[in-house]
């Protein structure tokens, strides 16, 4: 929603100047520069991107208009709480006893709890597979770090190149525009043995292609792409706190220290304290 509201603060300033400066509204109206750039920018991005990407750029827009992914305290807390119940379930019945919450977490009373994480299929892949890994193999920590590292490295690849294509987008608008601009003054070439008033109709027509680019560039679709940058990254900050409470865990480490390793890695705007964390475990265990 922030996003939408920050369309309209832009717009708003850009338009409402202009109008304070007794401009004509009607002369920004030019519906053939929008085919244009517009046009000219989709058919680029097809050129460059497989149609995956695609179809990532246009849910990733929606994404963002629509508030995006964000993590707020309680989604750390959550997905803490739920490594400290699997953490724990191990260390007292061992590595068989969580086979059937990690084979089928829908119907595992300690998933069950925590139905947004069941959501985040990315997360629940994450640690249902490593955990697989561990049951299954005699992974030391150094190597099941390497491999929790390859996969966040190659989802993070994926997850980026639809932001990373969108932001190329932009880059291309300016340019773009200046193409509409050029291909005004060709079609104002075409007036001079027109009045003043229809030559300068068609230049200022002209260059209002080389405005929307510069706007569309700067105001809306690069910081779109950024936006989509910030909520992929908030997503690899969110799976790191998983893979640092894995590794701490078959290192050797205590469920509970496993846990407060994963806290620490936590970004500090959404940390749980300790004293939070301490708290929630405490009433888990309580069974309230």
């Amino acid at each position: 929603m922030t996003a939408i509201i920050g369309c309209v603060v832009v717009l708003g300033a850009v338009v409402g100047g202009y109008i304070m400066e007794h401009g004509n509204l009607s002369v920004l109206f030019q519906p053939a520069e929008v085919v244009i750039i517009f046009g000219a920018a989709i058919g680029a991005l097809i050129i460059a991107a497989p149609p995956n990407v695609v179809v990532g750029v246009v849910k990733g827009t929606l994404s963002v208009l629509t508030g995006g992914k964000s993590y707020s305290k309680q989604d750390y807390l959550d997905v803490l709480l739920l490594l400290a119940e699997l953490f724990t379930k191990i260390r007292k019945e061992g590595l068989i006893s969580i086979e059937q919450d990690v084979e089928d977490p829908e119907n595992s009373s300690i998933f069950s709890k925590y139905p947004k994480f069941m959501k985040n299929h990315h997360a629940l892949h994450l640690l249902t597979d490593t955990l697989r890994t561990v049951m299954t193999t005699t992974v030391s920590p150094y190597e099941l770090e390497s491999i929790l590292d390859n996969e966040l490295e190659t989802l993070h690849e994926m997850e980026s190149a639809p932001a990373k294509n969108l932001s190329n987008m932009a880059d291309s608008l300016p340019g773009l525009g200046i193409v509409a601009a050029v291909l005004g003054v060709v079609l104002t070439m075409g007036k001079m043995k027109e009045p003043p008033e229809v030559i300068g109709h068609s230049v200022g027509a002209a260059l209002v292609g080389t405005f929307m680019g510069v706007l569309l560039c700067y105001g809306f679709v690069g910081p779109l792409a950024r936006r989509m940058e910030a909520s992929i990254n908030q997503e690899r900050e969110y799976l790191q706190t998983l893979k640092s409470a894995l590794i701490s865990f078959v290192g050797g480490a205590a469920p509970q220290i496993a846990v407060e390793f994963a806290r620490r890695s936590i970004p500090a705007n959404v940390r749980p304290t300790f004293h939070e964390l301490e708290e929630e475990i405490r009433a888990l265990k309580s069974g309230r």
